[in-house]
């Protein structure tokens, strides 16, 4: 028993379990963040806690000493011999999640990344519909990440001012046709969907529709 869930108190814990999407250039790292500490999920904590935060964007296989330039590939942005590694990858954090599924998570970014990344990029098709089925299973809600097309330009210019890899953010076109490809993929999803125009900026607001769209339709507390 940790010193935040003290003896006799029966007020039920929030277990919302929500997967971010979107392409780069829409705060979704900052989003999950916000919802992963929001007060609404966490109550209001003395001291900062574990966030249970997963990514596919993390660069974790390279098999040499990775570098700034060099960081290594992803669960979305992988070579195709990599392909059984994403598998597995995927296999292994759905096994993660069923086993610890009564508890909150938030992840930024999974398989409708990967899938709209690896067809636009490398004209590849990944057939990952079982994980989209998993994820249903376990409660899971789908957050599509998007922005009016001409507001990317700004965007830009705000991420510029920390980025380490500025080249990344050259051809705001191609977010632009991801984002429509994404469009499509959430639309097909199984999982409860919200489309939230994030063109505002305004990460607290867009966290707080989360939670009270979740609590409308029923996908805040323990599911069962």
């Amino acid at each position: 028993m940790s010193d935040i869930h003290p003896l006799g108190d029966d007020r039920l814990i929030p277990q919302p379990k929500i997967l971010l999407e979107g392409t780069h250039l829409t705060r979704k790292t900052d989003i999950a963040f916000a919802l992963a500490e929001h007060v609404e999920v966490i109550g209001n904590r003395k001291r900062r806690w574990h966030i249970p935060l997963l990514s596919a964007e993390w660069e974790t296989r390279s098999g040499e000493p990775p570098t700034k330039s060099s960081p290594g590939r992803s669960m979305i942005e992988f070579r195709a011999d990599d392909r059984d590694w994403v598998i597995e990858c995927y296999q292994n954090y759905l096994h993660l999640l069923e086993l610890h599924r009564d508890y909150y998570w938030v992840i930024d970014r999974f398989h409708i990344s990967t899938v709209s990344h690896q067809r636009l990029r490398y004209g590849r098709e990944m057939r990952l519909e079982w994980v989209d089925e998993r994820l249903r299973q376990l409660g899971f809600v789908l957050v599509h990440c998007w922005r009016a097309p001409t507001t990317f330009a700004a965007a830009r210019e705000h991420r510029l001012t920390y980025s380490e890899n500025p080249n990344r953010y050259d051809d705001l076109d191609v977010f632009v046709a991801e984002q429509e490809v994404m469009s499509e993929l959430v639309a097909k999803s199984l999982l409860p969907s919200l489309t939230i125009d994030v063109s505002d900026e305004d990460v607290d607001r867009i966290a707080g529709d989360v939670i009270r769209w979740m609590k409308e339709i029923g996908a805040f507390w323990w599911q069962g």
